[in-house]
């Protein structure tokens, strides 16, 4: 059971490499409204959603706006949910933006 904080450009190999990669971006919605990169939109609050709709033995990306938030979302899930790989977007989406999609709107 691990937590890891990775690059967007180490991040983004993941998922192209792996598409059974569960990638959660734990904004809330008017955020995510603004600009995503198409994972699907939990916010922190609904949590407990993602235990129920994700497989905790497959590797699972989380996303916030700068890292903070992912890192709460990912330490829930370890220790009350009992998922197995997490990695958190290092920098969150505004890295993101900074290093791999200039055109993602995010105010």
């Amino acid at each position: 059971m691990s937590i890891q904080q990775l690059t967007p450009a180490i991040c983004s190999e993941i998922i192209a490499k792996d598409s059974r990669t569960q990638c959660i971006d734990v904004r809330e919605p008017y955020e995510y409204e603004l600009g995503n990169i198409g994972f699907v939109n939990i916010p922190m609050g609904e949590t407990p959603m993602i235990s129920e709709q994700f497989d905790k033995e497959k590797q699972t990306i989380i996303l916030c706006r700068s890292g903070k938030r992912a890192e709460a979302v990912a330490n829930l899930l370890l220790t009350e949910y009992n998922f197995t790989s997490i990695i958190i977007v290092e920098g969150g989406i505004t890295a993101w933006k900074e290093s791999i999609d200039e055109t993602i709107q995010l105010d």
